[in-house]
């Protein structure tokens, strides 16, 4: 797996993002950056405060502090959609209309050829669900219609949460290295994981999170490094620093 050149400029930067829910701190002071052209994982168990990070980058949820630069320059939230395009978990758009009739409006949309259309369905595997209505799909197949409408966007940075729930590990790895091509034409992906394993496998980085703050940024290399762990896994890694 060829990763993302460590010394890319910084695409995105965030800054003290916070965010309550009457008492309880979903967020509090994250802040990382986020490189250009590379996988960067949001790791944490569930209750960690992905989504949540997730929508409040989208701007689907309002912060309550903080703020996100864009290449240096504050991104308002009327914007962020020139930018961003946010992934969310279990959504099934149009449930009533053909995959392919879906794939088809969104390449419309976005002013992508048949050429792309095509490729993107292939690399996702999507040619045996075209004439099926997106309700009638298995988990797996709703997962792969998502990601494929997601790739036929322009947006520069794919926020994608838990891209490899519903597959199993001979269809987890397929989807991988699409996102891996994906990343190595130059689009960047965040990208929240609650298995190690597969964060592990795709991402350059990580930002580990624990209980709505950040515990680690950096390279599995660089979180061993601040664990102490040299040998370890990215999962000892975790819980060493969590």
């Amino acid at each position: 797996m060829t990763m993302a050149i460590t010394s890319s400029p910084v695409l995105m930067q965030l800054a003290g993002l916070a965010k309550r829910f009457g008492d309880q701190h979903a967020l509090s002071d994250i802040s990382f950056t986020v490189n250009a052209g590379e996988v960067l994982g949001l790791i944490g168990p569930n209750g960690a405060g992905k989504t949540t990070l997730m929508q409040a980058i989208a701007g689907t949820l309002p912060t309550d502090a903080g703020h996100i630069l864009w290449r240096g320059i504050p991104l308002p939230l009327p914007r962020r959609r020139q930018f961003l395009f946010y992934l969310p978990d279990g959504v099934r758009p149009w449930e009533d209309q053909y995959v392919a009739r879906v794939t088809e409006l969104f390449a419309a949309i976005y002013g992508r050829s048949q050429a792309v259309l095509a490729q993107t369905i292939h690399s996702l595997g999507l040619a045996p669900v075209l004439r099926k209505r997106v309700v009638e799909l298995s988990k797996g197949y709703a997962r792969r219609l998502l990601l494929a409408l997601a790739l036929l966007t322009p947006q520069p940075l794919l926020l994608m949460d838990e891209p490899f729930d519903g597959f199993d590990l001979r269809q987890t790895r397929d989807i991988m290295n699409v996102l891996r091509e994906v990343a190595g034409a130059g689009r960047t992906l965040v990208l929240a994981i609650h298995q190690l394993r597969d964060a592990a496998r795709v991402c350059d980085r990580f930002v580990l999170l624990a209980e709505g703050r950040v515990r680690g940024v950096g390279t599995l290399a660089q979180l061993r490094a601040q664990a102490g762990t040299p040998a370890s896994d990215l999962e000892d890694v975790f819980l060493a620093l969590t």
